[in-house]
């Protein structure tokens, strides 16, 4: 709610200061008094651009500033999201600087023009003839018919459903993306895991096969060699280890002489032993050592698929090769939870649709129900506002595919005349026609939709009399269920007021300036006197303006 208006150094106004009723506020005056400068002070707060020629005073700042009660508006969340501080009272203040600097403040914390226009845009409603109104649009237009239908918990439940369906969509979407690029590189893993597979390694085989391979090729020198040496050792005529045992049989008789004459012969004792050892055992390989080529090569063979294997992936060990068979193992187990994954968000993604259809459904069937009632209900307003013929008609198409609203493609048609063809508000109704037919249909949704403040700028060009009573009676009857700013030139409306405010011009100090009066009861019926027959009024204006200040 608008509680207070403060304006100071724009156009003709140097200060100005304005408190609104909770109810029907309304504002009159001398024609070109400036009433409407007040709309392009207001439009200030609510983050539109400034033209640089609105100061009164090039030497000062210009300010405006407003005051709102949010009790009723759950924006705390808001607040927080642009680090705002929260209070049932919001103050919005846009200083604008000769120089062409401009400022804005919500609670005294700088922001920006943005985040004015969309706190005020939840606040205020503003409703300018020739502007381009939210009733053109179709999303508004689907907005009221939803609120008339009572759909507010309906709708929830299919837009909850619908945000997880899209996003179970933008899943799948990945998924068959990541799919298609896998299928590409599955055919090369796949391979290249088979191969390895195929090679059956075993960690440690590479050494043993090595070594295998180094006695293999040196068998026929083992062989030989080994033999030689044993037999040397031990079974020649003159052998190492018979001329050894002849010399320690000599030196045994005096190995009791001294210590170290025994230390020898215990020396060639052990020697001998270890001889004795030796020549077996070149003797035993020189034997079992066989030449074995097919053995050979296999040996060569296996290795070679090792080499290969290790060159082709840019390793050096066999256990290296083990890891990257488990890493493509798991690789391509990937592709089939991939696959499974798939299937499981496509089932997902088929009840949910089904389920969303449903609801769109039941959505679809209330909106029909409610669009007959609304269309008799907005003519006959319309009827009171003298426009008998006018015919609006809610065209509602279904739509194949989902949407976030349901499958419904729901416009407003409107025909101002008798015979006139339906098209859509924008393209077919004059300012005037769609000032009425704005406040027709916003009264008539007033209790369903939460509408901010409703401001009208002279919705009552082209009417008059009884009609002008008419309109001041819906404005009075929107007014008991939203706070409503009204500045109008119509007695019958202006008689509505809960609060009046006139505007008039005076000279100071050799200018021109805008001055806005509150009036006092008196007051009021002096001035829609005025309004209805001039200044001065005559005795029976006066008598008319109390019969309709009394009759509102």
């Amino acid at each position: 709610m608008l509680k207070r208006l403060h304006i100071q150094n724009y156009a003709l106004i140097d200060r100005a200061e304005l408190v609104f009723s909770e109810r029907l506020t309304i504002i009159t005056g001398e024609t070109g008094a400036g009433k409407s400068i007040l709309l392009g002070a207001l439009g200030l707060v609510m983050g539109e651009r400034a033209d640089t020629k609105i100061f009164y005073n090039d030497a000062e700042k210009c300010i405006v500033e407003a005051w709102f009660d949010v009790t009723r508006y759950d924006l705390k969340d808001f607040f927080e999201e642009n680090e705002l501080d929260y209070g049932d009272e919001v103050v919005v203040r846009r200083e604008l600087s000769p120089a062409g600097k401009s400022r804005a403040f919500v609670n005294d914390t700088p922001t920006n023009n943005a985040v004015l226009r969309r706190l005020t845009e939840t606040l205020i409603d503003l409703h300018q003839q020739f502007d381009t109104l939210d009733i053109h649009e179709v999303n508004f237009q689907l907005r009221m018919l939803d609120a008339l239908a009572d759909n507010g918990a309906l709708l929830a439940e299919y837009q909850q459903g619908y945000r997880q369906y899209q996003a179970d969509r933008r899943l799948l979407a990945q998924l068959l993306e990541h799919s298609q690029r896998a299928a590409q590189e599955m055919a090369f893993l796949q391979f290249q895991w088979e191969e390895l597979q195929q090679a059956n390694l075993q960690q440690g085989e590479q050494e043993a096969l090595e070594a295998e391979l180094s006695r293999l090729t040196n068998a026929e020198d083992i062989k030989r060699l080994y033999g030689a040496a044993g037999h040397y050792l031990s079974e020649a005529e003159n052998s190492v280890i018979g001329q050894i045992q002849t010399i320690a049989r000599s030196l045994s008789p005096l190995r009791r002489v001294s210590h170290a004459l025994q230390n020898i012969s215990e020396r060639l004792e052990n020697t001998l032993t270890e001889l004795q050892e030796i020549a077996r055992d070149c003797l035993r390989i020189g034997e079992e050592t066989e030449c074995d080529p097919a053995r050979l090569s296999q040996v060569q063979e296996r290795l070679n698929v090792i080499y290969r294997l290790q060159k082709k992936h840019g390793v050096q060990e066999v256990g290296a090769l083990l890891l990257l068979q488990e890493n493509l193992r798991r690789q391509l187990s990937e592709f089939t939870d991939l696959g499974a994954k798939i299937g499981e968000v496509e089932q997902r993604l088929a009840a949910q649709e089904q389920h969303l259809r449903q609801l769109a459904a039941r959505l679809s069937e209330r909106r029909r129900s409610a669009a007959g009632p609304f269309e008799e209900n907005v003519h006959a307003l319309l009827a009171q506002l003298a426009m008998p013929h006018a015919r609006l008609r809610v065209d509602i198409q279904p739509a194949e595919a989902l949407t976030p609203t349901g499958t419904d493609a729901v416009q407003f048609l409107f025909a101002p005349n008798v015979g006139s063809r339906f098209l859509p508000i924008k393209d077919v109704a004059s300012g005037g026609e769609l000032s009425r037919l704005t406040l027709c249909a916003k009264s008539l949704v007033a209790d369903a939709i939460p509408l901010p403040t409703l401001i009208f700028d002279e919705i009552d060009t082209g009417i008059s009399g009884d009609v002008s009573r008419r309109m001041g009676a819906i404005l009075r009857d929107l007014s008991d269920r939203h706070q409503v700013v009204s500045i109008t030139h119509t007695p019958q409306i202006a008689a509505c007021a809960d609060k009046h405010y006139f505007a008039y011009k005076e000279v100071s100090n050799g200018r021109t300036v805008t001055r806005l009066r509150a009036l006092t009861p008196a007051e009021r019926v002096r001035a829609i006197g005025v309004m209805l027959s001039g200044d001065p009024p005559s005795e029976a204006a006066l008598a008319t303006a109390q019969e309709l200040i009394a009759g509102r």
